[in-house]
């Protein structure tokens, strides 16, 4: 498998979730630049996925796949013995709803237009008064609970990736006490933390 990234960017969620899988072997990291569109061996990453955007996979199968909420299932689905996803029934939907609200209430609604250079004013301000309810109600989830299902999945690698924004848009996690111990928890996770460090080195070094 190809595995299509830009440093810190919400693909941190896949690299994640490969190495908690220890997948490293069977994924190729290819890195992404999303102002040029270029891959690192100069190939037009458009080709690969015409949105621009990572993270892209290429399965086993040669399929294309984009947008977290179906890449993250697909890994934790394809290297089953890490268990990062519930195989079926209710848990399953309960994985479904988790990336679903991080993907549009989080990534979308708060974090892409606090990071975007494009957003107006306006769109900052709509950004910064609906975080609040927003990581209240992961908060108060959190309360009691060590990961959003009943043990870590792939939902944990894409809520990780986007809480990582928090520290270059001025979120302050303290506010939410749970969710602070949580975002701690987590990545003091061995295979989190690595994962962090390679794309945070990477990031630095652009």
């Amino acid at each position: 498998m190809d595995l299509y990234f830009s440093p810190l960017a919400c693909s941190l969620a896949s690299r994640i979730a490969v190495y908690e899988a220890g997948a490293e072997a069977e994924v190729t990291l290819q890195r992404v630049d999303t102002k040029t569109q270029k891959t690192a061996d100069g190939a037009d990453y458009r080709a690969i996925n015409p949105k621009g955007m990572v993270p892209a996979l290429r399965t086993p199968a040669g399929d294309i796949l984009t947008e977290n909420a179906a890449i993250l299932p697909f890994i934790a689905d394809h290297f089953p013995a890490a268990n990062l996803a519930p195989a079926s029934g209710i848990e399953r939907s309960r994985l479904a709803q988790w990336l679903s609200f991080i993907g549009s209430e989080l990534h979308k609604t708060v974090f892409t237009p606090l990071l975007s250079p494009k957003a107006n004013d306006g769109a900052k301000t709509y950004a910064r008064e609906a975080a609040p309810p927003r990581l209240a109600y992961l908060d108060a989830h959190l309360s009691g609970r060590e990961y959003l299902l009943d043990r870590f999945s792939v939902a944990d690698a894409y809520l990780t990736a986007v809480l990582n924004w928090a520290q270059f848009v001025g979120i302050d996690l303290k506010a939410w006490p749970n969710l602070a111990a949580y975002h701690a928890r987590v990545t003091a996770r061995p295979h989190v933390a690595r994962a962090m460090a390679e794309e945070m080195g990477l990031f630095q070094a652009a």
